[in-house]
């Protein structure tokens, strides 16, 4: 089973011939929101320094602010269902976007379907897109409430924590 992930990972970590994978930049134009973003995004939320440096991981949860990470998703399953039933879904955030369950698990069909990566990436960037849409202008502040829609300080760290990412991308053209 675990071979059968292998091209996944693949898919989401490479970024040779241009600093987006493939299905970031794909679900981005689905979603009409710069890919560049949804990528920084992920990177932030689940990034793990591979060999090749730091990439999304699709396979963590953050249970009340500890994150965890797992090596399939079968392990990062199991390990959810444990966790929520102790844990209130509202401190459970999963996969490459780290969405939170107990405000937007309803995206997902499953606990366990929140570790798909398209599925998790298209919800990221709905979320994404629904911030922007309720105050257009800027992605930046977009994302900064997609991590915390209360805003205040930890939604400006966060928008600085984007802008540094994009910023890294932007410069080296290939995934730093």
């Amino acid at each position: 089973m675990a071979s059968r992930f292998c091209p996944l990972i693949v898919i989401l970590v490479s970024a040779h011939a241009c600093a987006v994978p493939p299905l970031y930049a794909q679900i981005a134009r689905q979603q009409q929101v710069p890919a560049e973003l949804l990528y920084a995004v992920a990177r932030a939320e689940s990034g793990t320094r591979l060999a090749q440096g730091l990439h999304p991981w699709p396979w963590t949860l953050n249970i009340a602010g500890i994150g965890y990470r797992y090596p399939s998703r079968s392990s990062a399953c199991r390990a959810l269902l444990d966790f929520a039933r102790t844990r209130s879904l509202k401190r459970i955030d999963a996969g490459l976007g780290q969405i939170n369950l107990g405000w937007n698990g309803q995206w997902f069909p499953s606990l366990c379907a929140s570790f798909d990566p398209e599925g998790n990436l298209t919800v990221t960037a709905l979320l994404l897109r629904q911030h922007y849409n309720a105050s257009p202008g800027s992605w930046l502040d977009a994302a900064a409430h997609y991590h915390h829609p209360a805003g205040g300080k930890p939604a400006a760290v966060y928008r600085q924590k984007i802008s540094q990412q994009i910023r890294l991308l932007s410069a080296s053209g290939t995934s730093p």
